[in-house]
């Protein structure tokens, strides 16, 4: 006999999806663990000397484990996603430190090595804000190409990463520019320092820097 219908409910889980579930009375089919869930006003753990007192009224014998509120139950089933989250974020963060770190000294010897072109370049009538996009476009060149790269990289690694998102298409449009867009900003913060130091060079010295 149906009595009603309830809503999803991840009883499996918060990283699986929502499967059939049945409520049969205790009566019919007898468990040896039972959950009691109560909603209160307020804080949940002020009434739980209530809640006991009450049960051993029923049933002394009744041992009772496991008190908790409904929101240090949810942040125990996130605690490992969490965890694991946290881990890719640091390494992530250490790894685009090291990126940004390779990039400034790849076009720092970029530069190094192109002073007197670049002096040539002044000499001839270039100004600072050719020189600037002249070395700028270098960075820029890589930026695509690393970008271009580790978005396909991404794509093929959504799988492995599905696990800890929740509520979030592991294909994400809007995640994806996102990312491309800061990856942008750092190389372009990375090639102007060298890129600023190049265009105040001083034609004469770089004339003479071989």
């Amino acid at each position: 006999m149906i009595v009603g219908v309830v809503a999803d409910i991840k009883n499996a889980g918060i990283d699986r999806p929502t499967g059939t579930e049945l409520y049969i009375p205790a009566a019919q089919v007898p468990v040896r663990t039972a959950y009691l869930v109560i909603r209160t006003q307020g804080d949940p753990m002020a009434i739980a000397g209530a809640v006991r007192g009450e049960i051993r009224s029923l049933d002394r014998a009744l041992p009772i484990s496991q008190l908790r509120s409904m929101e240090d139950v949810m942040s125990s089933a996130r605690s490992r996603p969490r965890f694991l989250t946290l881990l890719l974020t640091l390494f992530s963060s250490v790894s685009l430190l090291l990126a940004a770190l390779g990039i400034y000294g790849v076009i720092s010897y970029s530069v190094a090595q192109r002073t007197s072109e670049i002096g040539i370049r002044m000499a001839l009538g270039a100004q600072s804000l050719d020189v600037l996009r002249l070395v700028g476009i270098t960075g820029l060149r890589l930026a695509l190409a690393g970008i271009l790269i580790g978005a396909v990289g991404a794509l093929f690694l959504t799988r492995t990463l599905s696990g800890l998102l929740f509520g979030v298409s592991s294909i994400d449009a809007a995640t994806f520019l996102g990312m491309a867009a800061m990856l942008f900003a750092v190389t372009l913060l990375a090639c102007y320092i060298p890129a600023r130091r190049a265009s105040r060079v001083d034609p004469l010295i770089a004339l003479r820097y071989e």
